[in-house]
């Protein structure tokens, strides 16, 4: 056991008669290893830009409601009142009235 693991740590594997194969299965290892490594780099680079890209969209998002909230607020009756009555215009004091027309079928 000993002496195998002697064997190992000095390399003579690689340089006995078997050797391909030995080093045939170190070639494919490496190139499992170096895949893995290139798999986990990606999937780490896509986290971070969904990261990034959710912390967009909730900057966005409240962008957003800020400016529809403020819409809002331009909409109502009385803000348009003040708006308008630097002009003169004022609401009417009488009601609307409906305008009815007949058809002829």
């Amino acid at each position: 056991m000993k002496k195998g693991l002697l064997d190992i740590l000095k390399g003579k594997f690689l340089v006995s008669g078997d050797a391909p194969k030995n080093w045939m299965f170190l070639l494919y290892a490496s190139f499992l290893a170096a895949l893995m490594i290139s798999s986990s780099h990606n999937a780490d680079k896509k986290v971070l830009e969904i990261a990034s890209l959710s912390e967009e969209v909730r900057k966005l998002r409240s962008e957003f409601v800020e400016g529809r909230s403020r819409v809002q607020q331009l909409k109502l009756e009385s803000t348009l009142r003040e708006a308008v009555a630097d002009k003169g215009l004022v609401p009417s004091q009488d009601p609307p009235k409906k305008i009815k027309v007949k058809s002829a079928d």
